[in-house]
């Protein structure tokens, strides 16, 4: 399942494998892509670029010409030498970019547009996104602010918005929760000032460090596995994402789930750790 961290983990190799390359191999099965190719030419261009805003990626080209793609639930790209087998097969196929050293294969990629800087400050969905918890530069006092501004949101399904920060997906939505012991399903305006800073504090410093540079291979995207606790057995690497009824690593009490936000995303918690009314606050009708 694609987060923040592994968009800005897949642009990194891209840019590494790509940029300043020339374009010699374009192949899509989208018809929408194939048309920029006859029309424009993607082949023959130099990749200037590949960067990664929150869970969406883009691969820029001289001419004001830009490749979007976002891996929704499934999609990902995968890099090859010439000649190394596909390790999915080509029926998933989407998008090839190949230069005479690499092919950067997308596989079931959902979304996929060309644009240019114009139409993409216009595309819904991507103009609304905010800050890059990965970002270089980033401000939490506006985070912090944007998500204030959803107070009758609960704070798991705030903490998907990604008009409040872009990069954070279902694992990460439960494990910030339980790292800050904050209920997921509590509603925003409960939230204490120290609670909703700590939210995008530990959202940026988890997505930090899962996407942190550890490999000396330059074109590696591969974890194995994402982790949020400080534990090295990989079976131990997530206090409480998919261990529905298994005991919390603090407590001993079992882990609860259930369904959440309109697309009915499960989300994981612990009762004891997380309780829906922390003293001090109010229980609201």
């Amino acid at each position: 399942m694609p987060e923040g961290d592994t968009i800005f983990r897949t642009a990194r190799t891209l840019h590494r494998a790509l940029a300043g390359q020339r374009i010699t191999r374009f192949e899509t099965v989208l018809p929408h892509l194939s048309r920029v190719e006859v029309d424009s030419g993607v082949t023959g261009r130099t990749v200037e670029k590949v960067a990664a805003h929150g869970k969406w990626l883009l691969v820029h080209f001289p001419g004001d010409l830009i490749l979007l793609t976002h891996m929704l639930m499934s999609g990902s790209w995968h890099i090859y030498r010439p000649g190394e087998p596909w390790q999915r097969s080509r029926i998933h196929m989407r998008i090839v970019l190949g230069t005479p050293k690499i092919l950067a294969v997308a596989f079931h990629v959902q979304i996929a547009e060309f644009h240019n800087a114009d139409s993409l400050r216009r595309r819904e969905g991507f103009n609304a996104l905010g800050q890059s918890l990965l970002a270089p530069q980033f401000n939490e006092a506006e985070a912090i602010a944007q998500l204030r501004s959803h107070p009758d949101l609960e704070v798991g399904a705030a903490l998907l918005k990604q008009s409040v920060v872009a990069g954070i997906g279902n694992v990460f939505k439960s494990e910030i929760c339980f790292a800050c012991q904050v209920n997921p399903f509590r509603q925003v305006r409960t939230l204490t000032s120290a609670e909703a800073a700590a939210l995008i504090a530990t959202a940026r410093k988890f997505l930090q460090s899962n996407a942190a540079d550890l490999s000396e291979d330059h074109i590696t995207t591969y974890v194995p596995f994402r982790r949020t606790t400080n534990r090295t057995q990989p079976e131990e690497n997530l206090w409480v994402y998919h261990r529905q009824d298994q005991p919390c690593r603090r407590c001993a009490t079992s882990i609860a789930s259930r369904k959440q936000c309109p697309d009915a995303r499960a989300t994981f918690w612990c009762p004891r750790c997380q309780p829906m009314h922390p003293a001090g606050i109010a229980a609201t009708a």
